[in-house]
């Protein structure tokens, strides 16, 4: 299967637009945005979020002032984003594209969220096409934050924490072959599949496309790993010992992969 068709068929199930105030999704979600505003241009200014869902992103920057552009390769979450734009009351340019052919000007935006497509893109070909339209559409200066996810998130998360090997055989195999790999090959119609970084190998892709890797760290540090995390997350104490954990050990270089998600911040060199 091709992967946009798994892509599509994953997004299908509509389940992204609730993942982000799930446990885990409300850490990644505040530490994304709190690792963005320490780059981000003051608003107002121009952003665009590619691949940017169902727009949680969209929204929150809407709402800080600036002006937003939302694309994505799902119909659905283009929907979803415009429902929920409007429901705010903000406005936010929201259209179908692919993250490597997008339909915005040259130099047109001062930052861009590449918050999923990377991890959707299993030839490094398209990952560097990616990132080269990303440079594209940046002002000079203009920065750019790209996610990727971890090469050893699915043993640490998939294996050990939610023990998937008693429900799909072979699975312990399979992640053999992913971590010498970086593809993750879906487990069952709709599950997660795509591609898994090795932190160097994310900057060095960054570099390739001829932007300046500015910061690269790990998002969620040990979170995923709480089997009590919900709790945590309801009690003011334990919730801000776990994002104190994550951003004490977010830039430390050895556990840099330990987290589900890296998050890299880059910029488009300034003209000289």
């Amino acid at each position: 299967m091709h992967e946009n068709d798994v892509l599509h068929e994953r997004y299908a199930l509509g389940n992204e637009q609730a993942r982000l105030s799930r446990p885990l999704g409300i850490v990644e979600f505040e530490r994304t945005k709190e690792i963005a505003r320490r780059y981000l241009p003051p608003a107002p200014a121009d952003v665009a979020d590619i691949g940017g869902g169902p727009g949680g992103y969209a929204l929150w920057l809407a709402s800080l002032g600036y002006d937003v552009t939302l694309r994505d390769l799902v119909p659905l979450h283009v929907e979803q984003a415009i429902a929920e734009a409007v429901a705010a009351g903000f406005a936010v340019d929201a259209a179908v594209a692919d993250a490597r052919d997008l339909d915005l000007a040259d130099q047109s935006v001062d930052a861009v969220l590449l918050l999923g497509p990377m991890y959707h893109l299993e030839d490094e070909r398209d990952r560097l096409r990616c990132l080269a339209e990303a440079r594209r559409i940046l002002r000079p200066g203009g920065v750019l934050f790209v996610a990727a996810i971890s090469r050893w998130a699915p043993r640490l998360h998939g294996e050990v924490v939610k023990s998937l090997y008693r429900e799909f055989d072979g699975l312990r195999e399979e992640t053999d072959r992913l971590e010498a790999t970086g593809v993750l090959a879906p487990l069952f119609p709709g599950s997660f599949a795509g591609y898994c970084h090795r932190p160097d190998e994310l900057r060095a892709e960054i570099e390739a496309a001829e932007l300046e890797c500015l910061d690269l760290v790990s998002v969620e540090g040990i979170a995923f790993a709480l089997t009590d995390l919900e709790t945590r997350m309801a009690d003011p104490v334990d919730r801000e010992v776990v994002f104190d954990s994550a951003r004490a050990l977010e830039r430390v270089p050895e556990l840099l992969g330990l987290g589900p998600h890296l998050l890299a911040t880059a910029r488009r060199p300034p003209l000289r």
